[in-house]
């Protein structure tokens, strides 16, 4: 049940079976089209600290309540806000690191992206490890359409998930893609029917919630890592290595893995 709460952004927590729970955040101003303000990312920023000090949460899945996944700033608000020669950079500062803290996460965040996203929400859509598209959606930036540029984050990340090319197309044409061509774009992992969004979240995370905790936080951060700055092969390799001894070596996740493989019973993970 979506919890009923007149805050911007709302969480509820999903059992998965006795393996933990997967944490629903919702933007939660569906007649606005969920737009992105300060208050949303101070209420953002509490859930994320919610997630943090709750070892039982294995999975982020990140939606919109209504029929958008979020349409971007809140263009209202920008007309005095742009005016304003210091609250302006503080809000997409503060943008910055709250969807910064998506990426930094142990677990992995998910976007169930579930209707109208552009801007701000395309931004929050690449901070988030993967996207699932319901068929309704309508993805785009957007901002040149309204005489804005990016600056969430949308020029520097676009090209690296989806290639120089693509991005500029999308972003210097201001067009939308259909769900089907967002994840031919390569901006989300696959398309599923409107009705069965959640239950595609949840059936990931369910998958996720039987590895070990500890190895999942390393790989997801070991990724983000090296895409994110950009590292040659080789250095990847260097750090990759580096990685994956000090965990196998030290943690009690990777020889139990081995051990209920050797023993045929399902392994006993600790997150250690």
């Amino acid at each position: 049940m979506v919890e009923v709460s007149e805050s911007s952004v709302v969480m509820d927590l999903h059992a998965l079976g006795d393996a933990g729970h997967a944490a629903v955040i919702r933007l939660n101003r569906p007649d606005q089209l969920n737009p992105i303000d300060d208050e949303v990312l101070d209420r953002l920023d509490d859930q994320i600290d919610a997630v943090e000090a709750d070892p039982s949460v294995r999975a982020v899945l990140v939606t919109g309540n209504g029929r958008a996944f979020s349409a971007g700033g809140d263009m209202k608000k920008y007309v005095e806000l742009q005016r304003d020669a210091v609250a302006f950079p503080a809000f997409v500062s503060h943008l910055h690191r709250t969807f910064g803290r998506l990426r930094a996460l142990r677990v992995p965040v998910v976007a169930l992206v579930n209707g109208v996203t552009a801007a701000g929400g395309l931004e929050l859509i690449l901070n988030c490890d993967f996207a699932i598209v319901a068929e309704s959606a309508k993805v785009g930036d957007g901002h040149l359409n309204f005489g804005q540029m990016g600056g969430g984050g949308v020029l520097t990340l676009l090209p690296r998930a989806i290639g120089k090319a693509r991005a500029i197309e999308l972003l210097l044409s201001g067009r939308f893609l259909s769900a089907a061509e967002t994840v031919e774009w390569g901006l989300a992992s696959r398309c599923v029917p409107d009705g069965d969004l959640l239950a595609a979240g949840l059936d990931f995370a369910s998958e996720v919630a039987s590895k070990s905790p500890l190895a999942v936080a390393n790989a997801k951060q070991v990724v983000h890592q090296l895409w994110s700055d950009n590292c040659s092969i080789d250095a990847g390799l260097r750090f990759e290595l580096e990685r994956d001894a000090y965990y196998c070596l030290t943690s009690h996740d990777a020889p139990e893995g081995l051990q209920a493989f050797s023993e045929k019973r399902p392994p006993r993970f600790t997150g250690a």
